[in-house]
């Protein structure tokens, strides 16, 4: 991948970034992967309305675990054409996992070959940011370090306020949402996670074997302010989506501070 410069009459313009055949082929890896992910929520939905219709209400504590496949065995209808709808409702639920998880897998394969794998790893430092959302984001972003400054990845992500302003008067509104959807929306995903203290889990303890160490204080000092923060916002009365989104913003500034430590590996 690289950045091209152009040159215009009224000086420099803004450098372009190009992803090379490599960067586009994970890219469309994952974006295939997303589409799975798709289907299988719509399957689940679609499941869900039906069994909604005819009064059939799960009552345990959260769907698709083992207890509720368990109900959805034993679930029954008079009529037999019922009975054949609920079944192929339930195989194309098991038929998009089975894809998903494939996909999924093809995703985890593909960063041991690929040069932004090294970026990939060190962003899972991150709480919020495993396999998936550090590759959504490389694959959508690239190289962070094309970016002067965190700001500017935040503005170029669509997370700072959008302004109005008139004369003396500046009014700020809601974020701009500029910029890449799938990088936002996997950033404000992770986000969520903030909303409990900071600790780092057996997973994320996993994800910093062999990691820098610069890399790893980026990671706590991230859970350390975010977490804090998130409790500041709804505290001072910020509704939960606008702390997350917030939070979100900063997780993009503190990605784009790991980027600066780990560099992308050199490809023959």
């Amino acid at each position: 991948m690289e950045c091209i410069s152009l040159l215009g009459n009224q000086g420099p313009l803004t450098p372009v970034w190009v992803p090379d055949e490599t960067h586009e082929a994970i890219r469309d890896l994952v974006r295939a992967r997303e589409v799975a992910n798709d289907g299988l929520r719509k399957a689940r939905q679609h499941l869900q309305s039906f069994l909604l219709r005819h009064g059939r209400i799960y009552a345990g504590r959260a769907p698709w675990t083992r207890v509720h496949s368990r109900w959805l065995a034993i679930q029954s209808f008079e009529h037999p054409a019922q009975n054949i709808v609920l079944a192929e409702y339930i195989q194309a639920i098991e038929d998009a996992a089975v894809r998903l998880d494939r996909l999924t897998k093809q995703v985890a394969e593909a960063m041991a070959s690929w040069s932004m794998g090294p970026v990939v790893e060190a962003y899972q430092a991150m709480r919020g940011v495993a396999l998936i959302t550090a590759v959504t984001f490389v694959v959508e972003i690239g190289d962070v370090r094309r970016f002067d400054s965190a700001p500017q990845l935040m503005a170029y992500l669509g997370l700072v306020p959008s302004e109005s302003s008139t004369g003396d008067r500046v009014r700020r509104g809601g974020i701009t949402k500029a910029g890449n959807v799938r990088a936002r929306r996997v950033l404000i995903e992770g986000a969520w996670t903030y909303r409990f203290p900071a600790r780092v889990s057996r997973e994320i303890e996993a994800r910093l074997d062999g990691l820098p160490r610069s890399v790893r204080e980026i990671a706590w000092k991230a859970q350390i302010r975010l977490c804090a923060r998130y409790r500041k916002l709804v505290m001072a009365g910020k509704t939960k989506t606008v702390a997350v989104t917030a939070i979100a913003r900063e997780m993009a500034a503190f990605l784009w501070a790991i980027g600066q430590e780990v560099a992308p590996a050199k490809t023959a």
